[in-house]
């Protein structure tokens, strides 16, 4: 039992290098995905929600000076995304094409989606800063070969692009991490994120620096798209082949969101305080600005790079109201997020392989010949704009009562109630790009060019179908998600913030 997060990375790095040997390289990573998510959810139904802390522990003094251990552990939270990075991984290796229709490297293709899950895998499971901060760094460099080498378009400049943005983002959170570390007295120094966070409950025990924490918040709000730091997903998706935009948009951009809530906000809520106005502002950016952009996209790949990137800001503002309605939504969010926009770029993907473009101005009247493509398309983009009965409806509600509970003086509205105020109307903004996107994909009359087309193969379907069931389960049944990241919520809002 206490070795079955070790499995769960070493399978897909197994994988990789057997690819890498000469292995059948789809059935080889299938086998692995399907395994992963086999045992990720052999640990939902064994993870007791009643226990707080963390569970499945297992660790390895690697350097007694540094205090550095493979020690890995989940709880709600961890265990919530790591069954995220299980089912993506498997939809993203289902819809990924035969190996004898890649061109070049088809054996290093899927190792790199291989080393993506282990990457993604290893940062969520992970209690020592050290493995946290390497794993999603591992995950970083087969996402650059992958946008590089596979990629469409200009993908050159996409993929150089990333590679700056995240590179840059990487550095700043590593000053902040280690910064972080050499604040805290030699003798309480410690890489195990568990220990940090007893020491955080000390009075004193961690100082509430703030611009540590605006290091923390500049890194990985850079690695989540946040505004301004944006400017790299929506080219780097619109550039990178479907299964990798899957993975990073869906799961591996999570790991900023996921840090936050894992050691920002426990270890410095204090230093975090000192920086919500800022955060309010700059989310307010990533839905009001980024919406209105992605309104004026002409291609279905970029207003989808876009459209996630706007999306990240609702979860911002969840992870800035602080109380356990807006954690709560954040948390279920960033998992429904990555189902929904799993499933927007594979399906983006299969229009990009029958009919060679992505504009709008070339496509219309898709739903006619690729009838189950243009249905999937429309549930998936109905979840994204938040439609009752998806999961993202279920976690954006949360997040809007969490935000405009923070009343202001008096009959003035507060700095979150003006917020919220304008995160509802990036509901109407993403409803109006989403849309019309749909309607000039999707819906007129179909151009004899498209009358050949072929619909999404039965192979391919049950991988699209697999996202979209969870999603609904999410949206219908939101409490058995909530129930597993409440202990987590609970553990984050009981260190003192003033």
């Amino acid at each position: 039992m206490h070795n079955l997060l070790s499995f769960l990375i070493a399978i897909p790095i197994v994988a990789a290098i057997a690819i890498l040997l000469g292995a059948c390289a789809k059935k080889c990573a299938l086998l692995a995905t399907t395994v992963n998510l086999l045992l990720t959810l052999f640990l939902v139904f064994h993870f007791d929600q009643a226990k707080a802390g963390y569970q499945f522990t297992s660790s390895i003094l690697l350097a007694p000076d540094w205090k550095i251990s493979f020690f890995l552990g989940i709880d709600g939270l961890s265990l919530l995304m790591l069954l995220l990075t299980a089912i993506v991984s498997l939809a993203a290796i289902w819809i990924a094409p035969h190996p004898e229709k890649l061109e070049r490297y088809p054996s290093l293709y899927y190792a790199c989606l291989m080393f993506i899950v282990a990457g993604a895998t290893g940062a969520f499971a992970s209690l020592d800063l050290f493995f946290f901060y390497a794993f999603h760094e591992l995950a970083l460099i087969p996402t650059f070969l992958l946008i590089g080498i596979w990629g469409s378009g200009d993908r050159i400049t996409a993929a150089w692009k990333i590679t700056i943005y995240l590179a840059l983002g990487s550095f700043i959170l590593l000053i902040g991490l280690l910064s972080l570390y050499l604040s805290i007295p030699d003798a309480a120094r410690t890489f195990s994120i568990p220990d940090l966070q007893a020491l955080a409950h000390t009075p004193g025990g961690i100082p509430q620096t703030p611009w540590i924490y605006l290091c923390l918040l500049i890194g990985f709000g850079t690695l989540i798209s946040l505004f301004p730091f944006h400017s790299w997903a929506p080219p780097a998706y619109a550039s990178a082949p479907a299964p990798a935009a899957m993975l990073h948009a869906g799961v591996l951009k999570k790991f900023g969101l996921y840090g936050l809530l894992r050691v920002a906000l426990p270890l410095m809520p204090q230093a975090a305080q000192h920086w919500t106005g800022l955060l309010l502002f700059l989310l307010a950016g990533n839905i009001l600005y980024v919406g209105l952009v992605t309104i004026a996209q002409k291609r279905l790949d970029t207003m989808l790079g876009y459209s996630s990137v706007m999306h990240m800001g609702y979860i911002f503002l969840g992870i800035a109201a602080f109380n356990p309605l807006g954690l709560t939504g954040a948390a279920l969010l960033m998992f429904a997020h990555g189902l929904s926009i799993a499933a927007l770029f594979a399906l983006a993907g299969a229009v990009r392989a029958r009919t060679g473009s992505l504009e709008f101005a070339k496509l219309g009247g898709l739903a006619k010949p690729m009838p189950f493509l243009g249905f999937t398309f429309g549930l998936a983009a109905f979840a994204s704009i938040g439609l009752p009965g998806f999961g993202n409806f279920a976690a954006e509600l949360p997040i809007f009562f969490g935000a405009f509970s923070h009343a202001g003086k008096g009959l003035a509205f507060s700095n979150f109630q003006v917020t919220t105020i304008i995160a509802l109307w990036g509901v109407v903004i993403s409803a109006v790009y989403m849309l019309r996107g749909y309607r000039a994909a999707f819906l007129g009359e179909a151009p004899k060019r498209w009358t050949g087309l072929e619909d999404l193969c039965c192979c391919a379907r049950p991988a699209i179908l697999l996202l979209l069931a969870v999603l609904l389960l999410a949206g219908f049944q939101p409490q058995l998600f909530v129930n597993l990241v409440t202990p987590t919520i609970k553990a984050v809002l009981a260190v003192p913030a003033k």
